[in-house]
C-alpha cells in the first residue's frame, strides 16, 4: 500500500540552479510531517511539485497514488493546499469565496462551520483587502479544508498569524489528524515543528540534512543543567565519570543517562562550589539540534 504523500529522490532544477536535490519524503494518512528549515531551503518548490505545479527534473512524487501531473484534476479535487502565494479577489469576503468554493465540490464542508472554526465569523463580511494578514491566513486554510481533503499540503500556515490564531490553526490540525487526514507542512519557524509534528524533516540548500522524530533529532541521551554562575566542567566531570563540555557560560552539558543518583552527585558538586542549579533537561531541545546541524551543513559548504 502506498503513502499518502510520497517524494522519492525528487530533484528540480530552474537553469543552473538546484533547487531540490534527491529528496525523498513520506506521510501516511494519520501523520503530521513537517519540513523545517531556512528560507530558500527548498520546501516551497517539493511542496509545488507534489501540487503539479512543477514538474520533477529526476525522482517523483505521488498523492494518495495519484502523479500529479497526470493527474492533476483529480489531485487537485482530493488534496487540500495553502501556499504562500495567492489569494483572494479583494472586494470578496471570507463567507463569499468559501461559498463560492463550497459549489466546485460534491459533499463539502459547510461555511459556516469553517468559518466558527477558524475564528472567522467576525468577519465574515469584511472584504479581503480589509482584513489583516491573519485573517486572510486562516480564510485561505478554510478554503484548503472545505473539500474535506484527505491529504494536506501546508506551506507556511501560521506565516502573519497573532498567537491567538496560531492556536487556532493548531487545534484544527490535530482534529484534522485525528480523522485520519495526511498532513504535510512546511516552516521555518521550530516552534510550530515542535508543537505539530510527527516527524521533522530538516531541510537546507535542497536537499534533507535528517528526520525522525523529536525524539530521534534529540540526539544521544545527556544530561544539561544550567547554573547560577559559572562551573568547572573538569570538576564535575571527575565526579560524574564522564565527558562535561561548557555549552554558554551558565550551561554544561553531561555525557550520560540522567539518574537519581547522578542528579545527587550533581547537586552536592554545585552546593559544595556554592552554586545552584536553575535549569535541567535530559535531551538537547529541538532549536540546539536545528542549530547545530544548520551550522554543520554551512561549515561543510565552506571548507
Amino acid at each position: 500500500m502506498s503513502n499518502a504523500v510520497e517524494v522519492n529522490s525528487l530533484g528540480v532544477t530552474f537553469g543552473d540552479l538546484v533547487a531540490v536535490n534527491d529528496v525523498t519524503v513520506h506521510a501516511d494518512y494519520g501523520d503530521v510531517v513537517t519540513l523545517l528549515g531556512p528560507n530558500g531551503a527548498g520546501k516551497t518548490t517539493v511542496v509545488e511539485t507534489l501540487l503539479g505545479f512543477r514538474r520533477p527534473t529526476s525522482g517523483s512524487v505521488r498523492l494518495g497514488g495519484l502523479d500529479p501531473d497526470r493527474d492533476h484534476r483529480e489531485v487537485v479535487v482530493r488534496t487540500g493546499a495553502l501556499l504562500q502565494r495567492g489569494g483572494v479577489w479583494f472586494p470578496m469576503s471570507p463567507a463569499q469565496v468559501l461559498r463560492l468554493t463550497a459549489t466546485y465540490y460534491h459533499a463539502p464542508r459547510a461555511p459556516e462551520e469553517l468559518l466558527a472554526l477558524l475564528d472567522l465569523t467576525h468577519c465574515a463580511r469584511t472584504p479581503w483587502r480589509r482584513l489583516s494578514g491573519g485573517e486572510q491566513q486562516r480564510t485561505l486554510l478554510a478554503l484548503a479544508l472545505i473539500g474535506r481533503p484527505r491529504i494536506l499540503l501546508l506551506d507556511e500556515p501560521t506565516t502573519a498569524v497573532d498567537p491567538e490564531g496560531r492556536q487556532v490553526i493548531r487545534e484544527l490540525v490535530r482534529s484534522e489528524r485525528n480523522r485520519g487526514c495526511a498532513i504535510l507542512i512546511t516552516t521555518h519557524e521550530l516552534g510550530e515543528a515542535e508543537q505539530l509534528a510527527d516527524r521533522i524533516v530538516i531541510m537546507n540548500r535542497g536537499h534533507v540534512v535528517v528526520q525522525g522524530t523529536l525524539d530521534d533529532l534529540a540526539g544521544s541521551p545527556e544530561i544539561i543543567i544550567e547554573t547560577s554562575a559559572s562551573a568547572d566542567p573538569i570538576g564535575l566531570a571527575s565526579v560524574l565519570g564522564c565527558e562535561v563540555t561548557r555549552d554558554g557560560p551558565l550551561r554544561l552539558r553531561c555525557a550520560a543517562v540522567s539518574t537519581p543518583e547522578r542528579i545527587a552527585l550533581i547537586t552536592t558538586y554545585l552546593t559544595g562550589a556554592g552554586l545552584a542549579m536553575t535549569a535541567l533537561r535530559t535531551r538537547a531541545t529541538l532549536e540546539e539540534r536545528y542549530l547545530e546541524l544548520i551550522a554543520s551543513e554551512r561549515d561543510g559548504a565552506t571548507t
